[in-house]
């Protein structure tokens, strides 16, 4: 008799606290190969595109979907800040979620395997993470000292040993990278074939090019920081929505004492975007990320700024003062940070019994 698979766990962990957010303009076929993985889970389908195309998804998954005009209908005016025809607008559903963890993937990313070729539970491992501390003060040269057969090596300080709670799992990619337009267009060819078997803490005041395509993070600990921006429809860039959210919430996660993790778990991303249309999206971010980055390495918050929030509006306090100098955009960016604060306390605001309801209705929920 065949062994029952051991990449399944027998009790899914977390299952009830846990919701899976999927920006999509397609049918959801891809589901089916993660079915293992992700069929007790509860999904969130944000639908960019026309509202009126319908999506379909597969038989047996409990899911939500909501299209541009239920994120009308639930912000009212403060919709302008979740973003049109671009996957930036996957932040609505950590918005309206109500779970501790959330995990995003995109739609063309498929189960990889590991070097033994077993299907890889990405999910599971990006749960494994978040539970686990991260060690953000001092770097541990065995990576993650929390893993089965890894520790603390010598010199590394007993007294923080303890490490800091881990706010955000950062997973990578097999197969096609995740590379800007220029780098696509000189490598067309490139395939990402290394599996690296490590999850590493990026230290404080480290920043990293935070990619959306296959994270999880804690909702409760960071959730509010994790804004996608404004990109796509109407918008002078895109392609930098997932790394605007990474610097901000680098930055306050280094502040609030919080961990990030790289590394472990890998997904099939299965095709490269076309690297021309890329360029177009990108090309004001390239100039612009040579102001942005030093702006985000340089950025203070106050002592005073005790919550995600709080360190999320001195934050956008700071972007319109010193970055509006370089382009309007960053003005208007700053201004729909402050929205998106504002619409998410009203969602999830404990006193707000008619905004959870709200939010609750809002989508078209369904199990098959």
């Amino acid at each position: 008799m065949a062994e029952p698979s051991s990449s399944k766990p027998a009790v899914p962990l977390l299952k009830d606290e846990l919701d899976i957010v999927i920006p999509t303009i397609r049918n959801l076929d891809f589901l089916e190969m993660w079915r293992p993985f992700f069929e007790p889970y509860h999904l969130i389908i944000v639908q960019d595109g026309d509202p009126n195309r319908t999506i379909k998804v597969p038989d047996g998954f409990d899911y939500e979907l909501y299209n541009r005009n239920d994120i009308n209908r639930i912000l009212g005016p403060k919709a302008s800040c979740i973003s049109f025809k671009d996957s930036a607008c996957r932040c609505f559903g950590y918005m309206v979620s109500k779970k501790k963890y959330i995990y995003t993937i995109d739609d063309d990313c498929f189960v990889a395997k590991d070097p033994s070729g077993k299907d890889i539970n990405a999910l599971e491992q990006h749960i494994k993470n978040l539970l686990c501390p991260s060690t953000p003060f001092f770097f541990n040269t065995l990576y993650d000292p929390y893993r089965a057969g890894a520790d603390f090596v010598r010199g590394y300080p007993f007294s923080l040993r303890e490490g800091a709670p881990t706010a955000v799992s950062h997973g990578l990619w097999l197969n096609i990278p995740d590379y800007d337009a220029p780098t696509q267009l000189v490598k067309p060819l490139e395939r990402n074939t290394r599996y690296v078997d490590a999850v590493l803490t990026i230290p404080k005041g480290t920043l990293f090019p935070m990619c959306g395509m296959n994270l999880a993070f804690d909702r409760q600990l960071i959730g509010p920081a994790m804004y996608f921006g404004l990109m796509g429809d109407g918008q002078p860039i895109g392609r930098y929505d997932d790394m605007w959210a990474g610097w901000c919430v680098k930055v306050i996660c280094d502040h609030l004492g919080l961990g990030v993790k790289t590394g472990l778990p890998y997904i099939w991303h299965s095709k490269a975007s076309n690297p021309f249309v890329n360029l177009k999206k990108e090309y004001k971010g390239i100039f612009w990320q040579e102001e942005i980055i030093p702006f985000f390495q340089s950025a203070t918050i106050p002592k005073e700024c005790t919550s995600v929030q709080k360190c999320y509006i001195e934050l956008s306090k700071q972007v319109k003062e010193k970055l509006g100098a370089v382009d309007p955009y960053f003005t208007k960016l700053a201004d729909a940070m402050v929205t998106w604060i504002e619409a998410w306390d009203e969602l999830n605001s404990t006193t707000s019994e008619e905004a959870s309801s709200k939010s609750a209705n809002g989508g078209a929920a369904a199990t098959k």
